[in-house]
């Protein structure tokens, strides 16, 4: 390969590494939500009473330049109260000693791994 087939080779990469990499990181915050949710059907995560709380993890996924960003979260009230436990009174005054049932920390290694591998994939696709 010569010095200018590489340099054309380099450019039409650049074009395409934007796109790429935001489908490797939509597909991973898809993964990462799907994890989550199954991490938390029962234990060790909580168990499930009605699957409004599983089912209220979303994904959010922005543009960048040269990237994108995914977010993975929760709206839901009890989200940290499940993830960490609480011990002691609440806002109304109620007592609680709630353990607790971890689900998304146990999903982060999935998550970076899959996340490393599918940048892998990402910059493999673009510089063939």
């Amino acid at each position: 390969m010569t010095p200018d087939e590489l340099a054309d080779r380099l450019d039409h990469a650049a074009t395409r590494i934007g796109p790429a990499i935001q489908r490797a990181v939509r597909h991973t915050g898809e993964l990462g939500r799907a994890r989550i949710r199954g991490n938390a059907s029962g234990r060790p995560g909580p168990n499930v009473i009605t699957g409004a709380y599983r089912n209220s993890w979303e994904t959010q996924t922005r543009r960048l330049p040269y990237g994108a960003m995914c977010t993975i979260g929760t709206n839901a009230p009890q989200g940290r109260r499940l993830e960490f436990g609480f011990v002691g009174p609440d806002s109304l005054g109620r007592v609680y000693n709630q353990p607790p049932f971890p689900h998304v920390g146990p999903a982060i290694d999935y998550i970076g791994t899959t996340l490393m591998m599918e940048m892998r994939y990402a910059i493999a696709e673009v510089l063939q």
